[in-house]
């Protein structure tokens, strides 16, 4: 299915107007509950490096990215980073601390120029109230998330390195916008740091293993992002433990 985003111009109250945003993955919202969501939301753009939200801030919106990324990640005591996802366009996210009431649980900041769809607390509580079908796509959302988060668990107690760097990358392949202008791959928009704070590895581990993928022709490094040239072949990569 095409990738597609909001586009700016288009006006919250006018649903039909606005392609939603989506991704292909399993964790995509049905078009019809995005564009509920999409009714009742407001924009707001971010510049690079601003924060959408901090850890331990209060749930009062759900969120959408429209155009952009935004990183996710939490803080060590000691300053340490953790970079937990890099969110693309057709990513909403926030609805576990709103069902819940708790603070949030990790920092957001725009890796570049960003926009957003928010969608305030009480619509999304009366959305979720009126609508079953919105109510269930968000069930199903956290179980997913759940059942992703156990799968990433093991691959951190089981697997090496390369099987978790290539699972990773293909993670960040379901969500990727487009092709890249030369029609070659598909752009990840990741850093090798971003990456290695992901794994909880040295950047000088995940570069050597990106160089051993170069030369075999599965992707391309570039200035903080990878190309994507043979998800078929990191799909090999990710099933066989080194």
């Amino acid at each position: 299915m095409p990738r597609s985003s909001p586009s700016a111009s288009a006006s919250p109250a006018e649903p039909d107007a606005q392609p939603s945003p989506v991704h292909n993955s399993d964790m995509r919202l049905a078009d019809d509950v995005q564009q509920r969501l999409l009714a009742v939301a407001h924009r707001r753009t971010l510049v690079r490096g601003e924060s959408l939200f901090h850890k331990g801030s209060s749930p009062d919106a759900l969120f959408g990215v429209v155009s952009g990324s935004l990183r996710v990640s939490v803080v060590a005591p000691g300053g340490r980073e953790a970079v937990i996802a890099m969110l693309e366009p057709g990513h909403w996210f926030g609805e576990v601390s709103l069902l819940v009431g708790r603070e949030r649980v990790y920092d957001t900041c725009a890796v570049g120029t960003t926009e957003m769809a928010v969608v305030a607390a009480a619509d999304f509580h009366q959305l979720v109230a009126d609508h079953p079908d919105v109510h269930m796509a968000f069930t199903r959302l956290v179980c997913l998330r759940l059942r992703q988060a156990l799968a990433w668990i093991d691959d951190v107690i089981l697997m090496p390195l390369p099987v978790r760097l290539a699972h990773r990358l293909l993670t960040l392949d379901a969500r990727a916008v487009a092709p890249t202008e030369e029609g070659g791959g598909t752009l990840l928009g990741v850093s090798q740091e971003d990456l290695s704070f992901m794994l909880g590895v040295s950047r000088q581990s995940v570069n050597r293993q990106l160089k051993l993928w170069e030369e075999d022709g599965t992707l391309r490094v570039r200035y903080r992002s990878i190309e994507l040239l043979d998800r078929a072949q990191l799909e090999r990569h990710a099933a066989t433990p080194r």
